[in-house]
């Protein structure tokens, strides 16, 4: 049996690329190879939707998945939000981590997404804290749900990688509690990225590109740092200056001295490319 986009499976799937509904049943939706291969290794993939095509190529996919349902060409289209989809798409369960509970794995290097209602830029920053070996990121006050289908695509299967949390902006407390630095990133700080101590454990806040962090947070920060412009830009981009200050920190922290309690392995890491 192939599934058309009457099937009342397809039809209950569709529901979760609107976050009500995605709330309401904690599911989301996962698009193309790469995030349902990313989604079945974290084991959180409770259906598997494909074509006939897209099952036999990617079999390997399907075989691992709990349930597998064809479905045609018109009900693949229904399910994903891009032009020209793979033929795959996941129903998952969502993955969100208590504060407590992620930073009780003592992460040396957070990132905080505050108030941030680009779902390309989140995802974006999700991919880049993955890359730059963040344990945690966290959406902080009212930011964009990390299970909107773009900011799912954009993370390219990072979103499974890391802790997701969903927490409210009062955090800097907690975050120092369990022995993190907080630096918040603001093009007037203080503080410039080439001259902050970033070999300790790290929480970098990330306000929006449109209204930057508010005042209380920027207060609440141990430091408030700013990346250097050297040129004639005017600043970076969201997605930039996290991926600057992410990458930052993961190189001091890999160059402090060996035996250092704080010290990663330089080869803890593998090539990528862009």
């Amino acid at each position: 049996m192939i599934f058309t986009p009457r099937t009342p499976r397809i039809i209950a799937a569709r529901k979760l690329q609107k976050r009500r509904d995605r709330d309401k049943a904690g599911q989301f939706l996962a698009e193309g190879p790469q995030a349902v291969r990313s989604a079945l290794a974290a084991g959180v993939v409770l259906e598997l939707f494909g074509t006939p095509e897209a099952l036999n190529r990617y079999g390997d996919l399907a075989m691992e998945a709990p349930v597998v349902s064809p479905v045609d060409d018109e009900a693949i289209a229904a399910l994903t939000e891009t032009v020209q989809p793979q033929g795959l798409v996941a129903v998952c369960e969502q993955i969100d981590v208590p504060l407590a509970e992620a930073l009780a794995k003592e992460p040396r290097l957070v990132a905080v997404a505050v108030e941030i209602r680009d779902p390309g830029n989140a995802g974006t920053i999700l991919r880049t804290a993955d890359a730059a070996g963040a344990g945690t990121v966290i959406f902080a006050g009212d930011a964009v749900d990390p299970y909107n289908g773009k900011c799912v695509r954009a993370s390219a299967g990072s979103l499974f990688n890391v802790d997701v949390v969903r927490a409210p902006l009062t955090i800097v407390d907690e975050l120092r509690d369990y022995g993190l630095q907080v630096l918040a990133t603001t093009g007037t700080g203080e503080t410039d990225l080439d001259s902050v101590e970033l070999g300790k454990p790290t929480a970098w806040l990330f306000g929006s590109e449109a209204h930057g962090l508010g005042p209380e947070l920027l207060k609440a920060a141990d430091a408030r740092v700013r990346v250097p412009i050297y040129g004639g830009a005017e600043s970076l981009n969201l997605a930039a200056a996290a991926a600057v200050c992410l990458y930052a920190s993961a190189r001091a922290q890999r160059s402090v001295s060996p035996g250092d309690p704080r010290s990663v392995s330089p080869g803890d890491h593998h090539e990528s490319a862009v």
